[in-house]
């Protein structure tokens, strides 16, 4: 199935706790980043109450910046709506939406106050993009503040059972930087007979199909814009613009009109993600034809109206690390 990160799978994913990465789909095959709300759509989220505020103000952070601290609370804390209260303002570059943030954080679940795990723990900083859809719960909160801040953030979530609960977390931003908001580089001419990209004034991309085009056989990886940064391997996790059709033209996924570039770990999407782009250059941009085997299984499915389908993929690589 295409990955749905809500605030609830976002709060889960790392043993309950807050996680910035793609997920594998039900069928333990890699999952793209799947379309949410738009800006233009969404609903507005609701506010925290005054109620909301003092439960997040009772909680203790202790431990010094740098390094994986302790949160204590009364159980169970529950909050309505997404708050957040910081703790230590940062020095460094200031936090704008489009920009990748690397950040450490511990998630710890409202209801019995144990610590559910933490970046710190597993040495492994997550980095997204502030204002991509999938992590909107972290554009309000940091969106202002400067590398080197501490956040703590609650929310509203939903364990793997369905029971509601509360996520708790702190956040230490690390790293923040621009990056490019499409591909760059030098143009490559593709080989004759494939889908046909046209880019718009933003950089967008639009598909045309060749009539007759028939289903390939095996993975198409045919890059358009050549980028002169380094080498993307398989165990990075990549910042990328795309749009994904099927092959009868219909769109079914873009990051563009959800506003913002989506972020993901090459290891945790699908085998023709990962295969296409590993081996490419940042800055590229890469047509992907990935057959149904590649993509969400040969074998057509009720639950998942791309299983058995070809997939056409236009990818722009922002950034990897």
């Amino acid at each position: 199935m295409k990955l749905r990160t809500s605030a609830a799978a976002t709060a889960l994913a790392l043993a309950a706790a807050l996680t910035l990465t793609a997920c594998a789909d039900d069928s333990g095959e890699g999952a793209t980043p799947s379309a949410s709300p738009s800006a233009s759509t969404a609903t507005e989220a609701p506010q925290p109450t005054k109620e909301d505020v003092a439960a997040l103000e009772a909680v203790k952070v202790e431990g010094e910046a740098g390094k994986e601290p302790k949160l204590s609370f009364k159980a169970p804390l529950e909050v309505s709506a997404a708050t957040s209260r910081v703790i230590d303002e940062g020095d460094g570059a200031e936090l704008a939406e489009g920009m990748q943030v690397t950040i450490n954080f511990v998630g710890y679940l409202g209801s019995d106050g144990k610590s559910q795990g933490s970046t710190w723990q597993q040495k492994t900083p997550q980095s997204f993009v502030l204002g991509d859809a999938s992590y909107g719960v972290l554009t309000e909160p940091l969106t202002g503040q400067k590398v080197g801040s501490r956040v703590l953030v609650a929310f509203p979530s939903q364990d793997q059972q369905g029971n509601a609960v509360t996520a708790v977390n702190l956040i230490e931003v690390t790293d923040a930087k621009k990056i490019p908001t499409r591909a760059e580089g030098e143009a490559v001419a593709p080989e004759k007979g494939l889908p046909t990209v046209t880019l718009d004034d933003s950089g967008k991309p639009s598909v045309t199909i060749p009539d007759g085009y028939k289903e390939p056989e095996d993975l198409v990886v045919q890059p358009l814009i050549k980028g002169d940064g380094a080498k993307v391997t398989e165990d990075q996790t990549v910042t990328a613009q795309y749009t994904g059709w099927t092959l009868d033209g219909k769109q079914f996924d873009s990051s563009w009109d959800r506003g913002a570039p989506s972020s993901f770990s090459l290891q945790q999407v699908i085998a023709g993600w990962t295969k296409g782009l590993a081996g490419q250059t940042v800055g590229s941009q890469v047509l992907l034809v990935i057959p149904a085997d590649q993509a969400y299984g040969a074998e057509k499915s009720d639950d998942n109206e791309l299983a058995g389908q070809t997939l056409v993929f236009v990818v722009d690589i922002l950034a990897a690390q």
